[in-house]
């Protein structure tokens, strides 16, 4: 997977903000991060905090669990594990023969798992009778192996870049954040993360029972953003779903779409919420510079000016666009092929976004929110 270094100019000063990856959740699809990744490292951007959802979360733990010269290797050793019992294509192309190919491979991986990744439980563990049935039609103790070997725990938690994953409470239906600079993080946090119900098992933690966080929030945007302090950021958002499409015009594409919209709706919503917020604030800055010496100190002036964020922050979107081959099962089909395709389209997103005139013109650190969704269609 590997490919040349491209001399690309990323930020005038990239030593006046942290980078940060959000990674959101979307399974198959996570092969477009793993690329979007590359790129990034291949423009010598250092990112210092990764959070992640579901798929995001497995990326993000590679990521953050190694050294910055095996990240690449690592990232795609675990791509090409999961897809490596599907490395055949179409022997006959064309948009047909893609689309068959591609129900085929979702299909194989629902009957047979994915290695390194998830199998599927034997009929006997569904009988009502005899043993406690079985709470996911799919085992993940494969994962658990993986992540032991791909990623570096120790160097995680006392080296790597900061990493948060999202996950939810069973019993609370509470969102709740693990972060490395709280919490030992080990592959139980990782593997609650992308504990999607009904196919995977919940995950214990400390006695608390765990599910994938995107049953809550596919991505951990406003989380990042929530908690971000002072300083400013450059947050990179590598989406997996896109929140806009085209009118279905069938069943099929229905089920697509409700998709796409149910796992990528927050991110538009976050951006939003987080601009008016800070409006709200450079309104009250600004009627405070009006107020007497008196009032200055006052409570509710105090509060009013905790409503926005606190510091200047860059969001960079890169989504994952449909592809023409894709279906409702595109992000559980593991197929080699469209692993590489998902990975070469984050590499030419991310290419795309950093040569942009916008993105080498922006003002590094300026106030407020500066959003950049740069490697869209130019249609």
């Amino acid at each position: 997977m590997s490919r040349a270094k491209d001399n690309v100019s990323v930020l005038p000063d990239p030593k006046a903000e942290q980078n940060v990856l959000v990674l959101q959740g979307g399974g198959a699809l996570g092969a477009y991060q793993a690329g979007a990744f590359q790129q990034l490292s291949e423009a010598d951007l250092d990112i210092g905090w990764v959070a992640g959802i579901s798929i995001g979360a497995i990326n993000a733990a590679i990521i953050c669990g190694n050294p910055a010269e095996h990240r690449i290797k690592r990232l795609e050793a675990f791509w090409e594990r999961v897809s490596s019992w599907l490395t055949s294509t179409p022997w006959i192309w064309g948009a047909r023969a893609r689309n068959v190919f591609t129900e085929f491979a979702a299909a194989e991986v629902m009957a047979i798992g994915a290695p390194g990744f998830f199998r599927p439980r034997p009929p006997s563990a569904f009988w009502p009778i005899g043993h406690a049935p079985a709470l996911s039609v799919y085992d993940t103790s494969p994962l658990e192996a993986t992540l032991g070997e791909l990623v570096d725990f120790d160097y995680l938690n006392g080296k790597g870049p900061r990493l948060s994953v999202g996950a939810v409470d069973i019993e609370k239906g509470n969102f709740t954040y693990f972060d490395s600079s709280k919490t030992r993080i080990d592959a139980r946090h990782i593997m609650a993360s992308g504990a999607l119900p009904p196919g995977f098992p919940p995950v214990e933690i400390d006695g608390r029972f765990y599910w994938d966080g995107g049953l809550v929030s596919n991505t951990p945007l406003q989380y990042v953003m929530e908690i971000a302090g002072g300083d400013p950021l450059c947050v990179f958002q590598i989406d997996l779903f896109n929140a806009r499409g085209e009118m279905p015009d069938d069943l099929a594409a229905v089920q697509q779409r409700e998709k796409d919209i149910r796992y990528s709706s927050r991110t538009r919503l976050t951006t939003d919420r987080f601009r008016h917020l800070h409006d709200i604030r450079a309104a009250v800055e600004r009627l405070a510079a009006k107020l007497p010496d008196a009032l200055q100190s006052d409570p509710d002036l105090a509060l009013l000016r905790q409503s926005g964020p606190q510091c200047p922050i860059t969001l960079v979107h890169l989504i994952h666009r449909k592809e023409g081959f894709e279906s409702l099962s595109k992000d559980y089909e593991f197929s080699r092929q469209s692993m590489i395709e998902h990975w070469a389209a984050g590499m030419k997103d991310v290419k795309k976004t950093l040569a942009h005139k916008e993105w080498k013109s922006r003002q590094v650190g300026k106030a407020g929110l500066q959003v950049f969704d740069l490697g869209k269609s130019e249609k």
